[in-house]
């Protein structure tokens, strides 16, 4: 996020962070030449087309065309936000991360975020280790129960607050944390005459982000204490709308194609018990577009699994709304019988589990449309067309569009015609939606003619060992490399450029020109942007004396001789950058 932190200082973390030793953490690499190889983490190959640039700290595939800088391939690989993963990067390094601009308080939020975190954790270890303590039995038998084994519950962390008043509170205070930061961090009741823990008799599920931090915890209820269900309320490390419970688990599950989301702690529990991967949930809040912009970092569709009743019902339809807001795919996948998904999977298994079909998103509120109507009168049959209506607006793939038309029309006997009026577009758009989707090529063909010496130009100057004056930003043609060659020759870094691209496609498309795979040294750096320089100008004195030719013919007598002069002045000069060039 340009902004945040000091340009100063970013430029330093930039110039420490060793972008080889950091990839070499998640992908071995092997040198070869100038640059470090390996096998791609963004896409599965067995020859190895990914590549590391030590000199310029970028990154690159060669295969699925993935690259950026390094924090990006941090972003990408902890599914950080860029300040996350500057942060991330500085913390490994151990580089202090100085006051926000503008945010003086920053150092004591700071400060006081790192003891919260740390006496979450502290909580987390201590609740565990509770749980296999003879007088906390009756909360591991709980768990056994439910059909958790062991290794699960080591895996999640979970444990036991004993039936106890304050048994943690003392415990933490004797660690050194203060009354104040255990009611801070959610862990401690503090009233005028009294403090007391905020959990007891309870089940615990640590809450965990992608991090590894503890944020906060659930507390499941014995007995008949209200609420059955206790969470952490939230505190200066702790937004319940801005997490989910298993993020922890997400990243090291790369390349999901779907997201199952569900509502309870035990749903996920068991299912990734049994092999489904990808499984989160919320934290006891409605789905947030906070905590739908965090599930789009880890994969392109969320299936929705909430209960059957009229509350989760109604919670899937939020949740749909959601999804369609931050241009996610989203599908609804009902369990059977009334089953929630811990007894599903408990019962039938993974097979049954991974036989069931999710209804896409459009289909689960088509089916809802029909509640509460009589499709045997034509009343019942022309509201839902009407709702029918409202829902297919939103549809954008033509194919869905046409196969829910089709459908809709053997329902409600009502012609497609009319359908598609009702819905408020014309026939030609939902006939032919495929033209709107067609996206112009981002250079003309004239372009291409030198594409390739202006990309050599490029990596010469973001070698720096262009020599000084040779290149100008004036010397491209292609807006696009003339931007780059500009900042460039403004003392900017490849990886720095980077850091300003708005969105993935720019930088997919500046990593391709950083990453042109030629030898570039000391010794021939001069004459190969010469060589590239004489060949740009060719072609555009070329252009320049095609145009005029092409017009002279257009031209009166006094205005085709100034023509003629320019014409031949021209020629001149491209004989002789020609014999320069051979």
């Amino acid at each position: 996020m340009p902004g945040r932190f000091p340009a100063a200082w970013l430029d330093e973390l930039y110039a420490r962070a060793d972008i080889v030793q950091i990839v070499s953490a998640y992908v071995p690499l092997k040198k070869n030449g100038s640059r470090y190889w390996g096998l791609c983490p963004f896409h599965h190959e067995k020859t190895p087309s990914f590549s590391v640039n030590a000199e310029q700290n970028l990154y690159y595939c060669f295969g699925c065309k993935a690259g950026g800088n390094v924090v990006q391939f941090v972003q990408e690989m902890e599914r950080l936000t860029y300040p996350e993963a500057v942060e991330h990067i500085a913390r490994q390094m151990h580089i202090p991360v100085p006051a926000m601009q503008e945010d003086p308080d920053y150092e004591r939020r700071r400060t006081q975020r790192e003891r919260l975190l740390a006496a979450n954790r502290a909580a987390a270890k201590w609740y565990h280790a509770q749980l296999w303590l003879p007088e906390n039995q009756r909360l591991l038998d709980y768990l056994h129960n439910r059909g958790l084994d062991d290794g699960t519950i080591r895996k999640f962390g979970l444990g036991a607050a004993p039936d106890a008043w304050d048994a943690l509170t003392t415990e933490l205070e004797n660690q050194g944390y203060s009354q104040e930061e255990l009611r801070l961090a959610g862990l401690t009741v503090v009233k005028p005459d009294s403090r007391f823990d905020m959990f007891r008799n309870r089940a615990i599920f640590p809450i965990i982000d992608a991090q590894g931090q503890v944020l906060g915890f659930g507390g499941r209820a014995m007995g008949d204490i209200q609420p059955k269900y206790l969470n952490t309320s939230d505190t200066p490390v702790f937004n319940k709308r801005k997490g989910v419970y298993a993020a922890n688990l997400l990243k090291k599950q790369r390349n999901l194609n779907r997201i199952i989301l569900v509502e309870g702690y035990m749903d996920v529990v068991a299912l990734i018990q049994h092999g489904v991967n990808g499984v989160v949930a919320t934290l006891g809040t409605a789905l947030t577009n906070e905590q739908a912009r965090l599930l789009k970092r880890y994969a392109p569709e969320i299936w929705v699994s909430y209960d059957g009743d009229s509350a989760g019902q109604h919670a899937i339809v939020r949740a749909l709304d959601i999804f369609e807001q931050e241009d996610i795919k989203a599908r609804v996948l009902f369990f059977p019988d009334n089953l929630d998904p811990d007894e599903f999977i408990r019962q039938r298994g993974l097979d049954a589990f991974q036989k069931l079909r999710p209804l896409r998103a459009a289909e689960y509120l088509l089916q809802r449309a029909k509640e509460g109507l009589d499709l045997s009168d034509d009343e019942g049959r022309m509201e839902y067309a009407r709702r029918s209506a409202e829902i297919l607006r939103k549809v954008k793939e033509p194919i869905e569009l046409d196969h829910y038309l089709k459908n809709l029309t053997v329902d409600t006997g009502i012609s497609r015609e009319v359908l598609v009026q009702q819905m408020g577009i014309t026939m030609p758009e939902a006939q032919q939606p495929q033209r709107a989707v067609l996206r112009p090529l981002r250079r003309n063909q004239g372009e291409k003619t030198h594409s390739m010496e202006e990309k050599t130009l490029i990596s010469i100057l973001a070698s720096g060992l262009a020599p000084e004056n040779a290149i100008r930003a004036e010397d491209f043609d292609t807006p696009l490399i003339r931007q780059l060659a500009e900042k460039l020759l403004s003392g900017m870094s490849p990886a720095s450029i980077l850091s300003e691209c708005e969105n993935d496609q720019d930088r997919q498309e500046i990593s391709d020109l950083f990453a042109l795979d030629i030898q570039i040294n000391a010794e021939n750096a001069a004459s190969m942007a010469e060589q590239c320089l004489n060949t740009v100008r060719v072609h555009r004195l070329q252009k320049q004396i095609d145009e005029i030719s092409a017009n002279l013919n257009n031209l009166d007598n006094e205005n085709k001789q100034d023509e003629l002069k320019q014409l031949m002045a021209l020629t001149t000069e491209l004989n002789r950058i020609k014999r320069l060039v051979h």
